[in-house]
């Protein structure tokens, strides 16, 4: 699934290891999302969605 983890996470200035810490959840799993390999499950995608105070949509996107 595509989304635009990486993008949203570089206009904070954020490492991998940075929005890690935040959501609770491994570097290696956030670079598996931004890249396309790890879809996340229903409750993380949440979770990333309220931290960017963004719907899941504006962050995960239809091929």
């Amino acid at each position: 699934m595509k989304n635009r983890l990486k993008v949203l996470r570089a206009e904070r200035d954020w490492s991998q290891a940075d929005l890690a810490e935040r959501l609770k959840v491994s570097r290696q799993s956030v670079n598996a999302i931004e890249t396309g390999k790890y879809d996340p499950s229903l409750p993380l995608a949440f979770k990333i969605a309220g931290l960017f105070d963004m719907a899941i949509e504006d962050i995960f996107l239809k091929e």
